[in-house]
């Protein structure tokens, strides 16, 4: 979700943009006036330093534009909880069951109809990743230090901001954040291979009560192991 000439380039993100947000808003509920206290790169910075957890559920949608329109060809959801730094379990509900879990130390990816689960390094795993952005570094420094933020302007009644990653081999070309009220209520996800994502944010409650083993993986009975 790339041109040889910068301009087009450009225009072509631009209108990119402008598709697949109108997208989030006409497949989701319809947002109010959007905060105007703050810049959305300052509204999102800070809930990183204010927001040490968070839960809620989301809507993860995958997108396709065919003659310059969104067409949605996959709808996700499910929950999902976190805690800073590194600490979060993504968990996706419908259509089919998998979690993505995360200790600080690794990543697990459960596969419930495979009964098969992937462990990966969580450091190598994350990386300049959506999920970095959302549940990594404990504060503003480590976000800083591994995207560039730039406010894009109000859309939709969301106030959204581009994170560019700052290291060359980042799979992701665009992060996009849709904030309002000092909360993300969006993203937009376009990788290298032109496939893009659109993920709602809802009942999106900060700094809840977790158990101290809240984010502890425990590998299901007779399930099958892989580590990377």
């Amino acid at each position: 979700m790339i041109g040889h000439i910068v301009n087009k380039q450009n225009k072509q993100t631009k209108k990119w943009h402008r598709l697949v947000t109108g997208a989030v808003v006409a497949s989701t509920l319809v947002f109010g006036a959007s905060s105007a206290f703050a810049s959305a790169v300052e509204q999102f910075k800070s809930f990183v330093s204010n927001s040490k957890s968070a839960k809620g559920d989301f809507i993860q949608q995958q997108v396709k534009v065919v003659d310059g329109k969104p067409k949605i060809i996959k709808t996700s959801n499910g929950v999902f909880v976190f805690a800073r730094p590194g600490k979060f379990i993504w968990t996706y509900q419908k259509p089919y069951e998998q979690v993505l879990q995360a200790d600080g130390d690794k990543l697990y990816i459960y596969d419930k109809d495979l009964n098969q689960v992937t462990i990966k390094e969580l450091g190598n795993a994350l990386g300049s990743s959506p999920a970095a952005i959302l549940f990594g570094g404990a504060g503003t420094a480590e976000l800083e230090k591994n995207f560039t933020l730039k406010d894009v302007g109000d859309k939709q009644g969301l106030e959204w901001l581009e994170a560019s990653p700052t290291t060359k081999d980042s799979q992701f070309e665009h992060i996009g954040i849709g904030m309002k009220d000092g909360v993300p209520y969006a993203l937009e996800l376009r990788d290298s291979f032109g496939q893009a994502s659109l993920i709602t944010l809802k009942n999106l409650e900060k700094n809840p009560a977790l158990k101290a083993d809240q984010f502890k993986f425990v590998v299901p009975a007779g399930a099958d192991v892989f580590r990377q």
